[in-house]
């Protein structure tokens, strides 16, 4: 195989199997790692074409992975591995260069396929996590009614990728009255507390916006 993949999983056997699975399929797996931190690490040395990590991992998570990845350029695509199907909120292929999740359930079934995907520059999501997204989804969305029509707007602005002192300028109010809002929202969307969370969930659900 002429591109590169880098795997990272803290389940010690998850990670063996992934990488006995890819080298039996002859792909190149030039790194892994049992952390999220280590994983980066080797993402930012190797530069790999993919990299297939846990979204649960300590020190950095999947998300913060790729979010890491997108803000300092680097072109490697981020496949999300999990047993969690709540966890497709989070995904948002084009803003975070998230091309791929996968249930690990199914992982031997359509890992391949979402490399394939991928590497044509086509996010490719798990068929159950997108069924059970799908009847989730209004339930999901229902939070946004308790949200006030600055803090909507706020979200609509986040969802453009613009920072805090963007907002600030674009409202004509304090950074720091930005702060007070973003934690408001947080908290009734019920996010992680987490930098990438909110501009992450906004982004996915902008069209509902």
């Amino acid at each position: 195989m002429s591109f590169s993949i880098v795997i990272a999983d803290d389940h010690l056997l998850m990670l063996k199997g992934l990488a006995h699975f890819l080298a039996s399929k002859k792909y190149n797996v030039v790194g892994s790692a049992k952390d999220g931190n280590t994983a980066y690490n080797l993402i930012v040395k190797h530069k790999p074409d993919i990299a297939i990590v846990d979204i649960k991992m300590s020190e950095k998570n999947g998300l913060e992975i790729a979010d890491a990845c997108h803000k300092n350029n680097i072109a490697t695509k981020v496949i999300l591995t999990t047993f969690d199907k709540d966890e497709s909120l989070f995904l948002n292929a084009k803003n975070y260069n998230i091309y791929g999740y996968i249930l690990k359930e199914f992982a031997v079934e359509e890992i391949e396929i979402c490399i394939e995907n991928a590497l044509k520059n086509k996010p490719y999501f798990s068929k159950e996590i997108t069924s059970h997204n799908s009847s989730e989804q209004n339930g999901k969305l229902k939070p946004l009614k308790s949200l006030t029509k600055t803090e909507l707007k706020i979200v609509k602005i986040i969802a453009e990728n613009k920072t805090s002192k963007e907002i600030a300028d674009d409202l004509s109010i304090s950074i720091k009255t930005v702060h007070k809002h973003r934690s408001n929202i947080i908290s009734k969307l019920n996010l992680d507390n987490k930098p990438a969370s909110l501009p992450i969930w906004a982004n996915l659900n902008k069209d509902f916006l």
